[in-house]
């Protein structure tokens, strides 16, 4: 077989979270291969190899960057995989046996393709890599404080964080990622003029696309990341008109309350 399963360890933007021990359980007794996308919970908040992860997949550009210096993504093979049950590397599985999908990477996708972080990236990186444990605490932090912060507004709709104790996720979440539930959050306003309207009366909060950076960014998913998709489309994928992501930055969090405090005075 070359089956696998495939999972976000928490979905961008809608923030679930699945049972990934339950899943990899599920995995080994049908030699399923089990791969994840990280990004939003990188190493240093989820260990994959210990919940049955077999293959991890990030991007780079995110939390190990950190001010978004460099462009990248990674793959980590776990070892934990037998690819005598793959079809497709059946054979080099004989030879290769548990650096299979290493070596097929190293002589296909990056010999044969050229697709590797250039020496320059790769340095950016890796100091960004010696404050990740760091700057991933400082984020969650804020981040949690950010969520209990927008919970008792008004203004502010169904605030979505696994960190938060109202949150549905909260206990697996606190299972998988004991180091914190990521760094990013999700609430919905009335409109999706309130929406823009919140958004342009940001001062410190930046309007951009990525997200474990060390600024504060924001955006409307309905109208940047899923505007390809259609409306109903949208709906059933829970990325509404009204809704709104919040990538938590490493700012003080008195100065990123103060200024999502002072945007919402454009919606009294």
């Amino acid at each position: 077989m070359s089956l696998i399963i495939f999972l976000e360890t928490i979905t961008n933007p809608q923030l679930e979270i699945a049972d990934i021990k339950a899943l990899s359980e599920v995995a080994r007794r049908n030699k399923i291969l089990l791969v994840a996308d990280t990004t939003i919970t990188p190493p240093y908040l989820f260990d994959s190899r210990e919940f049955g992860v077999d293959i991890e997949v990030l991007s780079s550009t995110k939390y190990i960057s950190g001010g978004a210096t460099s462009v990248g993504g990674l793959i980590i093979d776990n070892g934990t995989f037998d690819w005598l049950n793959n079809d497709k590397l059946k054979e080099d599985a004989k030879k290769q046996g548990p650096h299979t999908l290493v070596v097929k990477l190293k002589r296909e996708v990056y010999r044969n393709l050229g697709a590797c972080l250039s020496p320059h990236n790769a340095y950016l990186q890796s100091l960004g890599l010696e404050t990740l444990a760091l700057r991933a605490d400082k984020s969650c932090s804020n981040t949690l404080t950010l969520a209990e912060y927008l919970e008792k507004q008004p203004e502010i709709n169904n605030v979505n964080y696994p960190g938060l104790k109202s949150s549905k996720y909260n206990d697996i979440s606190r299972i998988q990622f004991p180091n914190g539930a990521g760094a990013l959050l999700t609430f919905t306003l009335d409109s999706k003029e309130d929406c823009f309207k919140f958004i342009n009366q940001l001062r410190v909060i930046r309007r951009a696309t990525n997200l474990n950076d060390n600024k504060t960014l924001i955006l409307h998913p309905a109208s940047t990341i899923f505007c390809e998709y259609s409306t109903e489309l949208r709906e059933e994928m829970g990325v509404s008109d009204t809704l709104i992501r919040l990538a938590v930055g490493i700012e003080d969090i008195e100065d990123l309350v103060d200024d999502i405090t002072q945007a919402m005075e454009v919606l009294k």
